[in-house]
């Protein structure tokens, strides 16, 4: 960690790029690909066509993630460790964005979409580590609730101006992504200057594959800390997956790019009063109860929403869900540089972390995908397929019930 304490424009210039990183995914996951499914594929087929090109997706970057971060712990490149990344990264997931911008089939959508997935990490990956090389211990808390800040926002954003501005067509919605990857990587890259790395450890196929193996039983917190947000983020993305598909499907809305847009304005307006607060407030009762209630209001927010579905209780909940989120994520990044199991690797060690984000991705549509399978061919009428719409978000509270009760497994810090 650095030693030099970090202004709050220096803390806004961190945080600045996990925006556009994070609004990049909440206008493609949740608008753009949905809506392209919706638009070119057979009602009884919306869900699994999803689902499989999500997950193949997610899967890419389940790879990508940490091999990318462990070759930028060993960059001796002039500037830096991350840097050299994060250009070469957004350069190529320019590309890919273009390539998905203009994709004239589903097919080929999807295709682009698995190379954005690739080019994405590359860069984010080696991003991550330049919070644990740029913040001083003292400042994890604050920093963390600027990252939550931007986590939420940039989700929220993505959904808002893909959904709502964008009516989630492909070519604007991709473009503005660029624009803001671009600028926010820039912006990165000139702020912050990194030490060169002097001398490149000697490279052994063996020490090197086997270094993507974190052993539970000699850093149990990290272990505890990736289980509990893989369960987070396993609800999250049994939700938010197949959210459009639920207005257009189950609620039989119109216009429903547009409405999963207010549902993540809803969002953040509950986000908007948690994340900071709940950053600071972490540091008098510490990390773990703040988890855990997080997830409990989440899941809470579900079943309550089952109870009498309607779009308006939805946006409603959508604010009190956005206060659990926020305060999740504000917390999220100073837990996981607490429990590092060597901060000589954080970039590496934060991109197997980064798998309890990304497997979620390849399992969450996976698993919804294969239950829509299920229920279809046990009933074939709408209210097989709305059932398995309730069934799905009962699965999804009760992962975020459990993520918050393993949260209290870890033992190393409050």
């Amino acid at each position: 960690m650095s030693a030099r304490r970090l202004s709050l424009v220096d803390q806004l210039f961190l945080s600045l790029h996990w925006f556009s990183l994070n609004y990049h995914w909440g206008a493609l996951l949740t608008i753009v690909v949905p809506a392209a499914v919706a638009r070119q594929v057979l009602p009884a087929q919306r869900e699994q066509v999803l689902g499989v090109i999500t997950a193949v997706g997610a899967l890419v970057a389940m790879v990508v993630l940490p091999l990318a971060g462990a070759l930028s712990d060993r960059s001796t490149s002039r500037l830096g460790r991350r840097r050299p990344f994060m250009i070469v990264g957004v350069i190529l997931n320019v590309c890919a964005l273009l390539a998905l911008a203009y994709a004239p089939t589903l097919v080929l959508l999807a295709v682009a979409f698995w190379l954005v997935e690739l080019t994405y990490n590359i860069g984010s990956s080696a991003y991550g580590g330049l919070f644990p090389d740029m913040v001083p211990e003292a400042q994890v808390a604050s920093a963390s609730g600027f990252m939550g800040l931007m986590t939420f926002l940039g989700i929220a954003g993505g959904g808002i101006a893909a959904g709502v501005l964008l009516s989630g067509r492909p070519l604007p919605a991709s473009l503005s992504i660029i624009v803001l990857m671009v600028l926010t990587t820039a912006l990165t890259v000139w702020w912050f200057r990194e030490q060169p790395l002097l001398h490149r450890p000697p490279f052994k196929w063996r020490e090197f594959l086997v270094g993507f193996w974190v052993d539970p039983r000699q850093h149990p917190d990290f272990a505890w800390l990736f289980l509990s947000r893989f369960l987070t983020m396993m609800g999250f993305y049994t939700l938010t997956t197949f959210l459009l598909l639920f207005l257009l499907s189950y609620l039989h809305l119109q216009n429903v790019e547009a409405k999963t847009g207010y549902v993540q304005a809803a969002v953040v307006l509950g986000g908007l009063v948690s994340a900071y607060t709940a950053a600071r407030l972490s540091d008098r009762i510490g990390r773990r109860p703040i988890v855990s209630i997080a997830n409990g209001i989440m899941g809470a927010v579900i079943l309550v929403f089952l109870l009498a579905p309607s779009f308006t209780l939805m946006l409603l909940l959508g604010v009190v869900f956005g206060i659990g989120f926020g305060a999740f994520t504000s917390v999220d990044w100073a837990l996981a540089v607490e429990v590092l199991p060597s901060k000589s690797s954080a970039a590496k060690d934060l991109g197997i972390w980064g798998i309890s984000v990304t497997l979620p991705q390849v399992l969450a549509p996976g698993f919804g995908a294969l239950l829509f399978y299920i229920v279809r061919r046990v009933g074939a009428d709408q209210g097989a397929s709305n059932q398995g719409y309730i069934i799905l978000f009962v699965i999804g509270a009760v992962y975020f019930f459990l993520g918050a009760l393993t949260i209290w497994k870890i033992r190393g810090t409050r």
